[in-house]
């Protein structure tokens, strides 16, 4: 009876220890999210800080292009990335069949419509010059954001689902409005010369503009070119995925991004 019970006895505490250990297992699991190097990996750190209080390690996975990110995720290398919006996910999606979601805004580094004399785009007069980026996604990107604005409207279907509208898809144009197409380094200093300009905030902060305070438009901080988390779909209701996505949309993360950046990248959750 003696040695039954004590065979019982250590069982049991085999038994505990293995729960124990997959209880530490649990709480210690680690993630690994890819990313591009500079301020995303930057605001990762912190992200990191917050993910290990509520118990989930993050690993930070740097690269220095936006292709791999999406191919480790795909073939199991990552268990999540952050470096796009969901025009190019949806691209890569329909060009490589990978099956990936978004799970999560992260921020936007939001285009902006600019002007040495108006308040707003309505304030725009009959034939002014507005001058847009020349390449294919910024331009789409210039034209959706005037037609948020309200002063163009474009073709039904028109810069949505993949495809770039250019001002050959622009409808209705009450203003008469001279659409300028500009190289994108070359937007800010051609203000002087045209009504307003669209341009990508990395080339507004070079020439001294800040974003939120002298743009007179801004894209929507859901935008769709607002970047995202994304897993694989198989993972995407798996519990350390809700875990990242509140480190990310943390209060923690908002701070650090208006103070270290401001106005370059805006929180957009």
């Amino acid at each position: 009876m003696r040695t039954s019970f004590i065979k019982r006895l250590a069982a049991a505490v085999s038994a505990v220890g293995f729960i124990a250990a997959g209880s530490a297992s649990a709480q210690e699991q680690t993630i690994r999210v890819g990313t591009v190097s500079g301020p995303d990996a930057e605001v990762w750190q912190v992200v990191q800080k917050v993910a290990k209080r509520n118990g989930l390690n993050v690993k930070v996975v740097e690269f220095n292009d936006y292709v791999q990110p999406n191919a480790a995720l795909d073939a199991g290398d990552l268990d999540a990335n952050s470096f796009q919006h969901q025009p190019y996910l949806d691209s890569q999606v329909k060009q490589r069949g990978y099956k990936m979601q978004s799970v999560g805004y992260t921020y936007i580094s939001p285009l902006g419509v600019y002007s040495k004399n108006l308040k707003s785009p309505k304030d725009l007069p009959q034939g002014a010059r507005v001058a847009v980026p020349n390449d294919p996604s910024n331009e789409n990107r210039a034209l959706l954001l005037l037609q948020a604005q309200g002063v163009i409207k474009l073709k039904a279907g028109a810069g949505t689902n993949g495809s770039n509208a250019t001002p050959l898809d622009v409808a209705e144009n009450p203003k008469k409005l001279k659409i300028v197409e500009l190289d994108a380094a070359q937007l800010a200093r051609a203000l002087p010369d045209v009504a307003a300009a669209v341009i990508n905030t990395n080339y507004a902060l070079a020439a001294g503009l800040q974003p939120t305070r002298d743009a007179i438009a801004l894209e929507d901080i859901h935008s769709p070119y607002a970047n995202i988390i994304v897993v694989r779909t198989q993972d995407k209701d798996k519990p350390w995925v809700r875990k990242l996505v509140a480190a990310y949309q943390s209060e923690d993360v908002r701070q650090f991004m208006k103070a270290q950046y401001k106005g370059a990248m805006v929180p957009s959750f």
